[in-house]
């Protein structure tokens, strides 16, 4: 299912819990196609919990992740692993095999889930290297590239399966200024080429500033949304100071980007 007419994803009264340790209760919101969609709040709030639990890798304590219509967790196992299968994720670390070059560590899901003869796969994995800005890296091995283009690997990684919904875990982590900034243009760009949705968990600034469309912030008191919406809005109309303070912190409004 893939209509128009209803959200992407629908989080409904959403609560996430490691045993009885409950990360976060009774979470509402919604994300809309081709949104750049980011998850943010302060440190411990619960945003990489949340995410886990939208990729299927945690299933809720109660509450809907409602993905196309289809509620993922009530569904079987056969329903839920053909929706996760059009999701991408690109993990904070990279998560690359240090024993694969670029190309293999790109190639290896066309590899494992496709029927893809080779010529198909080479032609896929060498234009979602060009869509990072790595087109001559094929032979390299992790070990060799620096830190920004481990994670723009990633995210080609995490392209090549040609997924409905990008999921990033904080892609800007340990970069400085000029790099992140360069990583946001990618992912504004892998937006407006391919209309993909993309939902990002992150604490950086200007990223939420400059390329979210729409968000939610966690509160980490309640545990729940303490806000929804724009991030630009929410900044503008919100009168609650923590959330005022995070989202005004080091701001500076650099390279306001508009989609």
């Amino acid at each position: 299912m893939n209509r128009k007419d209803v959200p992407c994803i629908c989080i409904q009264n959403l609560t996430v819990a490691y045993d009885d340790r409950v990360i976060v209760r009774d979470l509402n919101f919604n994300i809309n196609r081709g949104d750049i969609f980011v998850i943010m709040g302060m440190s411990g709030c619960g945003k990489s919990t949340v995410m886990r639990s939208m990729i299927g890798l945690l299933p809720p304590k109660s509450g809907r992740i409602i993905i196309d219509g289809i509620d993922m967790w009530a569904a079987n196992d056969a329903t839920r692993n053909d929706i996760v299968s059009n999701f991408g994720v690109s993990y904070q670390s990279g998560a690359l095999f240090s024993s694969m070059t670029v190309w293999e560590n790109v190639a290896l899901p066309l590899q494992l889930k496709t029927n893809m003869n080779a010529s198909a796969i080479n032609k896929r994995v060498r234009e979602k290297l060009s869509m990072v800005g790595l087109d001559n890296s094929d032979d390299l091995y992790p070990s060799e590239i620096s830190g920004g283009m481990i994670k723009r690997v990633a995210i080609a990684r995490a392209m090549v399966m040609n997924p409905r919904v990008l999921f990033f875990d904080e892609p800007s982590a340990g970069l400085d200024p000029v790099r992140s900034a360069g990583l946001d243009k990618i992912i504004l760009d892998i937006n407006h080429k391919t209309g993909t949705t993309i939902v990002m968990v992150t604490h950086d600034l200007s990223s939420i500033m400059n390329i979210a469309t729409n968000s939610v912030y966690i509160d980490i008191d309640t545990q729940s949304v303490g806000a929804y919406g724009a991030p630009r809005d929410i900044l503008k109309t919100t009168k609650n100071g923590e959330i005022k303070r995070f989202l005004s912190q080091n701001y500076g409004g650099k390279n306001e980007t508009t989609k």
